[in-house]
């Protein structure tokens, strides 16, 4: 039988349970967040860096997406323009794109978080909303796959983005590698766990305390 792959695991471990295992490449709070419940990726990151609320970016970055890729999104100084919005999002889903990831703010919520397109959703994870958006600049200032920094986690072209509604997290494949059969088994090990505590077992016997 081979071996199960790396991003097959990444799609059953709880994130949080990784947060057991690592320190390092999780966004800070309070930042960027999902937008809506139910909103959960696993990708390698694909970066764009726009440092003047240029909305052509955004566009060229879609279009040299691959499917499963998540787009990672640097607005720099100017993160209160929303870069995503109804037909950004048409068009990632139109690419297979498994997710957005913004350093700064979207619009046009009602689509972006729309129930009846809750099997088809694009996840999106940004700091918040707004009506202020980017311009038709073309300026040809951005910079495309090149090492972002969000809230100062590195993120690396290739990179795993891993996001739910309890954050985003950004790591490679040697730091995951290293920690997702442990953190496997210590989702494994939760349920009889809770139902212990639940059944009135003593708490001093089942929580860890260091001594």
């Amino acid at each position: 039988m081979a071996a199960e792959s790396l991003e097959s695991k990444l799609r059953r471990v709880e994130f949080p349970t990784l947060g057991h295992f690592l320190e390092e490449g999780f966004l800070p709070s309070p930042g960027v967040r999902a937008i809506a419940p139910g909103m959960t990726t696993v990708g390698r990151a694909r970066t764009v860096q726009i440092p003047d609320a240029d909305a052509a970016a955004v566009n060229r970055a879609i279009l040299g997406l691959n499917e499963g890729d998540v787009l990672v999104i640097d607005m720099g100084a100017t993160d209160q323009h929303a870069c995503v919005g109804a037909v950004t999002i048409a068009a990632l889903r139109a690419v297979g794109a498994a997710g957005v990831v913004v350093n700064g703010l979207v619009t046009d919520l009602d689509d972006l978080t729309a129930e009846r397109e809750a099997q088809r959703r694009v996840p999106v994870f940004a700091r918040g909303s707004t009506s202020l958006t980017t311009k038709r600049h073309a300026s040809g200032h951005s910079k495309y796959d090149v090492p972002v920094n969000i809230d100062g986690v590195i993120v690396t072209p290739g990179d795993w983005v891993l996001g739910d509604r309890n954050g985003v997290l950004v790591a490679s494949d040697e730091a995951l590698a290293a920690v997702i059969d442990a953190a496997l088994e210590s989702d494994a090990a939760e349920p009889a766990l809770l139902e212990r505590i639940a059944a009135g077992e003593p708490l001093a016997a089942l929580l860890f305390t260091g001594e």
